[in-house]
C-alpha cells in the first residue's frame, strides 16, 4: 500500500507543477511569474490538498510510528535519555574507519573504584557488550571493533580520552592477556 501511495504523491506533485508551468506559458501570469501572481497565503499547502485528496478517496493517511515509553525495556530508557542529553555528540561521531588503542578492564573495586558492575551510563556491565569510551563518545554509540564484535560506549573512565578505548572483560585473566592493542573500529550507524 505504501507504494500506491507514493505514487499518487508523485503524480500529484506532477500535476501540480505541470498546471504552474502551462500557467507561466500561457501568459496567465500577467509577466509577473506564478510565485508573484498568487500570493504565499492564497497557495494551498501540498500538505493539506494530500490530505483532502486522501480523504476523498477513502484512502487512510499513513500511520507515524512513535515508540510508547512503556514499550522500551529499562535499558532502552536509559540509553533514550542519554541520547537526548548527548545529542550534539552524535553528530561529531567519526565516519569510516579510525584506529583505536584498546585495553580492557573489569568490575573489579580496585580497577573502578567500586564492584557493583554499573556503569557511567548507568547500565550493568555486560561482556561482549559494554565498552568505555572517551568522552566525545554519546552513551549508546555502538562500535565494530575488528576481530571483535560490536561493543556500545556505556562507561568512562579516567584515562580513557583521545582513541583509547576499554573493552570489559569479565575476569583480570582476560583482560591481562588482551593487554593494549591498536585496531581498527568503526562506528555503527543504525
Amino acid at each position: 500500500m505504501h507504494g500506491k501511495r507514493m505514487a499518487l504523491a508523485l503524480a500529484l506533485g506532477a500535476i501540480c507543477w505541470a498546471g504552474a508551468a502551462d500557467a507561466l506559458t500561457t501568459g496567465e501570469t500577467d509577466d509577473r511569474g506564478y510565485a508573484e501572481l498568487v500570493s504565499r497565503e492564497e497557495r494551498p499547502d501540498f500538505r493539506e490538498v494530500m490530505m483532502e485528496y486522501l480523504l476523498m478517496s477513502n484512502i487512510e493517511e499513513p500511520e507515524e510510528k512513535s515508540v510508547d515509553a512503556a514499550e522500551l525495556s529499562p535499558e532502552e530508557k536509559v540509553l533514550a535519555r542519554w541520547k537526548e542529553k548527548q545529542a550534539p555528540k552524535w553528530s561529531t561521531l567519526p565516519r569510516g574507519s579510525f584506529t583505536i588503542n584498546a585495553s580492557a578492564y573489569t568490575a573489579a573495586a580496585d580497577e573502578c573504584g567500586k564492584s557493583d558492575g554499573v556503569t557511567a551510563s548507568g547500565l550493568r556491565v555486560t561482556e561482549n557488550r559494554t565498552l568505555a569510551c572517551p568522552p566525545q563518545y554519546p552513551f549508546g554509540a555502538k562500535i565494530a571493533i575488528e576481530g571483535y564484535g560490536t561493543y556500545r560506549c556505556e562507561d568512562r573512565g579516567g584515562a580513557i580520552k583521545g582513541n583509547k578505548f576499554d573493552i570489559y572483560m569479565e575476569t583480570k585473566r582476560e583482560a591481562f592477556a588482551f593487554g593494549r592493542r591498536n585496531l581498527i573500529a568503526y562506528v555503527v550507524f543504525d
